[in-house]
């Protein structure tokens, strides 16, 4: 807006750039959906260690085979990991004491470890402490050493420190089991919770991937309470036995392409080796399986070696998915999600050894059917050794053949569809495009520079197109302005020829 001229003198007008900086967005926060000993159900929760996994879901259990994907993810690399803990028919711990009615915050049997200590404060010092109900609450987990201490809190519902209210938002551990009555309760020195917490039955596919989760935002839909996720771990439901099965592989890879996320698909436990995966009655062409060739899925074959730690460290098979995140998420920063997460760089840590040794023959086979190897080396040890997408089979030629061109895709897409949302609502016109081509340009420019396309000049690498040419007049009556993002995508070297030729002296 022009200042008003109201006196003769020089006038200073401030006029706007028209620049709106388009962020990036995080390309390797990984999801993983399973079963836990404790935490809240179908939920979300960002962790960024092992140790914050623990404090929130327990320690590793036999029962609860997510937890060591998680582990192996830390080890690998990981940064961000987004838990949806799920149960199966799981009771919280509760305890009645006098007029409080307590209950674990989540299943499981760890609320049984749970001790209650009330005391009430001195009247001498706070005369006023018997009208107005106050009192101490203590809350010990005698199993973690975890301590919870709600000084001056009030059973009246009309106090600032409300008893319900402060629990709900501030405990992790407890929360008031209905509706807490107008009654100061009783002193209490260490009382326990009664044994009535369970840990359920082990989850199956129907709590994890059931059509009616959807509705209910459980299970692999509780991520659409979380704002971002790119990664998206499964893993089995039993340490030893099973996988999961092909409704939960569909749900997943069709929800991984909604959000633009890649799905990280572990191998069948009966591939005992390669011809299990080109066998029509076993491998990818199977009713079990039952995956189709999505481009934002990435199957990765054999399952890996580890020390288990609830063993005394004696070996034992892992599915790779908490590995392979791992490494993705190692690869982005330090290289670039433009960079194949696969090679001698793509090492697995904390792997002893793969549960089949493939060799080059092997790999020649299932490569072109678009199965990312796990491989052996001498002196490198055990590395990634492929990254194609599940669309990248050889006969299916498809432009979403490669890993990292496919997560460079949906990253430019959803930093895109985050950094354009000031677009909607403006006057759709010559200044609108201009800004529009601006932003967008200085985004692309940018990842070229840090060498993320093809080519010696950002001619080469990239277009932004949003012009009278893109959006015509029957758009702008119809309220759509249509911007058009093109880019030369690097390609993984995936075969290195080495042509020798020998020569022959002529003198």
């Amino acid at each position: 807006m022009s200042v008003p001229l109201t006196y003769p003198g020089v006038y200073i007008e401030e006029i706007p750039s028209g620049v709106r900086t388009i962020t990036g967005v995080a390309t390797s926060i990984a999801a993983f959906i399973g079963s836990a000993l404790r935490g809240e159900e179908n939920e979300p929760i960002l962790v960024q260690s092992f140790s914050e996994y623990t404090r929130n879901f327990g320690n590793l259990s036999r029962n609860h085979p997510m937890g060591f994907a998680i582990s192996q993810f830390f080890l690998n690399g990981g940064r961000d990991a987004l838990i949806v803990r799920v149960s199966n028919g799981g009771a919280a711990a509760t305890l009645l004491s006098g007029t409080l009615n307590l209950i674990a915050a989540s299943s499981g049997d760890w609320g049984e470890n749970l001790l209650v200590t009330i005391t009430h404060p001195d009247s001498i010092i706070n005369p006023d402490a018997a009208a107005n109900e106050i009192f101490s609450l203590i809350i010990t987990d005698s199993a973690s050493g975890a301590v919870e201490t709600f000084n001056n809190i009030s059973a009246l519902e009309d106090n600032s420190r409300y008893i319900t209210t402060i629990l709900e938002q501030q405990s992790k551990l407890v929360r008031v089991n209905g509706v807490m009555a107008n009654t100061r309760p009783a002193e209490e020195i260490n009382a326990p919770f009664n044994n009535d917490g369970d840990d359920g039955v082990a989850i199956t596919d129907d709590e994890v991937s059931h059509p009616d989760r959807v509705d209910e935002r459980a299970g692999i839909w509780a991520l659409e309470k979380a704002d971002l996720f790119n990664l998206l771990c499964i893993p089995p439901f039993e340490l030893e036995t099973g996988d999961i099965n092909s409704q939960t592989r569909s749900a997943a890879a069709a929800y991984c392409l909604d959000r633009r996320a890649i799905y990280v698909v572990d191998p069948l436990r009966d591939w005992d080796e390669h011809a299990d995966i080109t066998d029509p009655a076993t491998g990818l062409d199977s009713v079990t399986w039952g995956l189709s060739r999505n481009p934002n899925t990435a199957v990765y074959f054999p399952r890996v070696i580890q020390p288990n730690p609830l063993q005394e460290g004696r070996l034992a098979e892992f599915v790779p998915c908490g590995v392979i995140a791992g490494i993705i998420s190692r690869t982005d920063a330090n290289r670039g999600v433009w960079k194949a997460p696969a090679g001698l760089d793509a090492t697995l840590k904390g792997v002893s050894a793969l549960s089949v040794k493939l060799t080059d023959g092997n790999n020649g086979v299932l490569n072109p059917l678009a199965v990312n190897c796990l491989r052996s080396f001498p002196v490198n040890g055990r590395v990634v050794w492929g990254s194609r997408t599940l669309a990248g089979a050889d006969q299916l030629s498809s432009e979403w053949k490669y890993l990292p061109v496919r997560r460079t895709a949906l990253f430019i897409e959803e930093s895109l569809y985050r950094g354009t949302q000031w677009v909607v609502f403006e006057p759709n016109d010559e200044p609108l495009w201009a800004q529009i081509r601006l932003n967008i340009g200085a985004f692309m420019q940018n990842m070229f520079r840090q060498g993320a396309f093809q080519g010696s000049s950002p001619r080469d690498a990239y277009f932004v197109k949003c012009d009278s040419e893109s959006t015509t007049q029957t758009d702008i009556d119809n309220g759509i302005v249509n911007i058009v993002v093109g880019f030369a995508p690097l390609k993984p070297a995936e075969f290195v020829v080495i042509k020798l030729q020998q020569i022959t002296s002529q003198t």
